[in-house]
Parts: structure tokens; C-alpha cells; sequence
């Protein structure tokens, strides 16, 4: 099972490292990029609540068993992919399929062992989850650079076949449920899809038709209508689509929130270190993933550390430590000039990494820890969903600001270098002088125009540096949450 897990999340990283590759290979507009990790992550969004009654459905053997196989074939096909909607739509499959992987796992550590020796569960799929992201970038990148981008997505296939296998052979027979099926709220499905969707398209679409274009505020209201329309039906179905109930549980919707956030955070800075590597600094992919191998490095040294100390203190304590330390390193990449390399880079990434799995471990036990068994896959599903919500909604976000700030701030930059500023010049990355000397203090037109490939280049970085500043923001908010939570017992050891 952690195969598979660790396949999901490794594809994510895999890929990051490998964008401005893959846009030039399939011809792909620079705004629209982001949809090869949005994509994938509505899908896993959609997927995720199904967690539970898939479960219920095929037991835990046969929904890990498909998932993966399903999961290896969409890798094929992205593999084979000879444009960008081909590529998106394989995307979509790979996600929804890859979207039970994770909850699975998850659900597994409290399902299939008992409280004395999940902490060694959580642990070995803690550094699982530390293993994808901390050979994704260099994978990814050694891949594109050897290889090509096509087999970004077919080294899923061994792995993917092997852990089929070996699921099908271990994982323990349990009666399925198949009439489970009939019980299955479609429509509920349906207007979750449409709400997330159109919430995805509407902060993507936003910065260029506007924020008050009527095409926007039709897709907010769809918005609005089809996620009022799922939580009513969903509360009031039986049996729901998923259990929301859990939601009354205080912990765990306080953990649902810290997950939402991390989703932000974790997704947006993998998101932003290969946009402004690879079309800021013009990085290969692989200078791109040796770059990234930082933060998991830390990850991986963090990780004994942060699985001793979880059964041993309060999850609330170390889930603020470990949210501190996170909001921190988003905050710290806020101030980069166009010409940032691996020294700037560096200590943002460590704090990141030292951070994650104190956001990571003690708040899932926060908000599965103390549910009953029954609860545990929907909750499962809902926990990791709120997570994935949080990275699709922040790489949109982060979008809407690059792109809608880029231009006013290369405006802005443009008439400070009009007007002889030496500190902008410095910033653009030219030498002082020519602006200062020039025609009393302002540079040609003609001069001007040479240098605006500069100018885009450092109006990208202030646009990046306040998408890092915004998901710093809003990690630090959600730790308001955590003073509310209730100390827990922690699993013994």
C-alpha cells in the first residue's frame, strides 16, 4: 500500500520539476501550465470521498488492487499523450484513480493494526510520504534531461504492477459489498464536481476576463449553488455520499482546516520553485530537482525526529511548532530578485522541510485518532480531500496573482527605469549607470525595449514573491484554529 502512496505523491513532485519542459514540448501556454497539476488534482478531489464506500463496495484489497492498476495504465497514457488535451485527459484519470491511494493508506494504519503499534505504521508511512519528495525533484528532473518527459510517467508502470500484485496476495479478504452500488449518490457526486470545478476555472479565468466579468460570477454562483446543493443532500441523504457528521467532531474539523492549509502551502511551493527556476532563471530540470532535493533531504532527516516525538508530546504543541516553522519558510522565499540561485533558496527549503511532518503526523492523529473504526475511511477521505481542496485552490491562487500582478508591476518597474531609479535597475539586473547617466536621468526608448525581457523576468519574481507571501498568510491564520483543539491520547509505544 504505501507503494502506491508513494507512487501518487511522487508523480506530483516528478512532474513539477519538468513543466517548462513539457510546455514547450506540447506547445502549451505559459497561463495554462498549471492545469498538468491542477488537473490532476481535481480528480483526486472527486475521488477522494468515494474512499469510503469504494471501500465498503470492493473491500480494501480490491480498491487498492484497481486503483493502482488504473493508476499505471492513465501513467501510460500521459506517457503517449501528443498534446494537451490529451495529456489533461489522462491526467484526470490518473488523479481519480491515484485519489483513493493516499486515504488508503491512512485508513490502513488505524484499521489493520492495532493502538500499540500504529506508531510504527504512521511511521513507515510517514517516511514513505518522505521518500516521494525527496527523490521526486532529481528523479524527475535526471529523467526529463536523460530520457525524455514521456518517461516521467511510464517509471509508475513497474511499480504500479508489482504493487497490484502483491496487494492482491497480502492485503487481507473481506466480504465485498457490491449492492453498496445502489446506495451511491450521484447526484451529490455530480454537484461536488460541478462546485470544485468551477471554482478551479473561476480563479484561473479571473485575472485575465476579471474578477466582475460575468463569465467569473457565473461560475462563483455555480460555485455557491452546487456546494450549498452537496452539503444539503449530503446531510440529509441516507446513507450519504460521504459522512459529514464527522464535521461535529471538533478535532477533526479542526484537523480538516490545518490539512486545507497545508494543501496550500505543500502544493503551492512545489508549484512556484520550478515556475521561477525554469521561466526566471531558464534552470534545466534537472538543475530544478537538485535544487528542490533540499526540502526533502530535510524531510528525510526530520522524520525519525518528528515520529519519536509525536506519541511523546502533544499534538498541539508540535502541530503549531511544525505550522510556525512551515509559515516561516513559505514567508522566506517572499524576498527573491530575479537572480536567486541555490544560496537563496536554500534556508526557505530547509525550514519547509523540518516543518512538514510536524504538519503532517500529529495533526492526523488529531483528527482520526479518536474516531470509531466505522468512521475512520470516510473520515480518511475527507481529511486527505480537504488537503488536496487546499493545493488546488492555492496553485489557482497562486496563478491569479502572477498573472494579474505581472503585468501592473513590469508597468511599475518600466516607469521607475524611465526615470533614472538606480535601486530598479539594480533589482532588473542592469548596471546603474546606464539609467542614471542616460539623457538626464532617463533611459531611451530604443535601450528601454532591448532591456524588456529583464523587465518581465523581475516583474515575474515581485508576482511570485507576493504569491509566497499570500500562502504564508494563510498557513499562519489557520493556526488560530489549533488553542480550540482537544489534547488527544497519543498511541503507545
Amino acid at each position: 500500500m504505501c507503494i502506491g502512496m508513494f507512487m501518487a505523491i511522487l508523480d506530483v513532485q516528478v512532474v513539477a520539476t519538468s513543466l517548462s519542459t513539457i510546455q514547450g514540448a506540447l506547445d502549451i501556454q505559459a497561463d495554462q501550465i498549471s492545469w498538468i497539476q491542477t488537473a490532476y488534482l481535481i480528480a483526486e478531489i472527486i475521488a477522494i470521498p468515494l474512499t469510503g464506500i469504494l471501500t465498503r463496495m470492493l473491500t480494501m484489497r480490491w480498491l487498492f488492487v484497481a486503483a493502482v492498476s488504473v493508476f499505471t495504465l492513465a501513467s501510460i497514457g500521459c506517457a503517449t499523450s501528443h498534446g494537451f488535451a490529451d495529456l489533461i485527459t489522462w491526467r484526470v484519470v490518473q488523479g481519480f484513480s491515484g485519489g483513493t491511494l493516499i486515504p488508503a493508506v491512512f485508513s490502513g494504519v488505524f484499521l489493520l493494526f492495532p493502538i500499540k503499534h500504529q506508531n510504527v505504521a504512521t511511521t513507515l508511512a510517514g517516511i514513505t510520504a518522505v521518500l516521494a519528495p525527496t527523490l521526486g525533484p532529481v528523479v524527475g528532473g535526471w529523467v526529463t534531461t536523460t530520457y525524455s518527459w514521456h518517461w516521467l510517467f511510464l517509471i509508475n508502470v513497474v511499480p504500479g504492477a508489482l504493487a497490484a500484485l502483491i496487494a492482491s496476495q497480502t492485503l487481507p479478504r473481506e466480504k465485498a459489498y457490491f449492492n453498496e452500488a445502489r446506495t451511491l449518490d450521484v447526484l451529490s457526486l455530480v454537484m461536488m464536481a460541478v462546485a470544485l470545478t468551477a471554482l478551479e476555472i473561476a480563479l484561473k479565468e479571473a485575472p485575465d476576463r476579471g474578477w466582475l466579468s460575468g463569465f467569473v460570477l457565473s461560475l462563483l454562483f455555480l460555485f455557491v449553488v452546487g456546494a450549498a446543493g452537496f452539503v444539503h443532500r449530503t446531510l440529509s441523504a441516507s446513507p450519504p455520499i460521504v459522512d459529514l457528521t464527522s464535521f461535529a467532531d471538533r478535532n477533526f474539523t479542526i484537523g480538516c482546516i490545518l490539512s486545507f492549509a497545508l494543501g496550500i502551502g505543500l502544493f503551492g511551493s512545489v508549484y512556484l520553485i520550478p515556475v521561477f527556476l525554469g521561466f526566471v532563471r531558464s534552470k534545466s530540470a534537472l538543475d530544478i530537482g537538485e535544487i528542490m532535493l533540499v526540502t526533502g533531504v530535510a524531510q528525510l532527516i526530520m522524520a525519525p525526529i518528528a515520529v519519536a516525538l509525536e506519541p511523546r508530546m502533544d499534538a498541539r504543541v508540535l502541530t503549531a511548532l511544525g505550522f510556525a516553522l512551515f509559515a516561516a519558510g513559505l514567508a522566506a522565499s517572499g524576498w527573491q530578485s530575479p537572480r536567486s540561485d541555490f544560496e537563496d533558496l536554500f534556508l526557505p527549503q530547509v525550514l519547509r522541510g523540518c516543518a512538514i511532518m510536524f504538519c503532517l503526523l500529529p495533526p492526523t492523529r488529531l483528527a482520526l485518532g479518536q474516531l470509531a473504526a466505522a468512521r475512520v475511511p470516510d473520515a480518511s477521505g475527507l481529511f486527505n480531500l480537504m488537503r488536496n481542496v487546499g493545493g488546488a485552490i492555492g496553485i489557482a491562487l497562486i496563478d491569479s496573482v502572477i498573472y494579474s500582478r505581472a503585468p501592473s508591476l513590469g508597468q511599475e518597474l518600466t516607469n521607475r527605469l524611465i526615470g533614472g531609479d538606480a535601486v530598479t535597475a539594480t533589482f532588473v539586473g542592469i548596471p546603474p549607470g546606464l539609467v542614471e547617466g542616460a539623457n538626464n536621468g532617463q533611459i531611451d526608448p530604443g535601450t528601454l525595449s532591448l532591456l524588456q525581457p529583464l523587465v518581465e523576468k523581475a516583474a515575474m519574481t515581485q508576482a511570485i514573491n507576493e504569491s509566497w507571501l499570500v500562502i504564508a498568510a494563510l498557513t499562519g491564520i489557520a493556526m488560530l484554529c489549533i488553542p480550540f483543539a482537544r489534547k488527544i491520547q497519543s498511541a503507545k509505544i
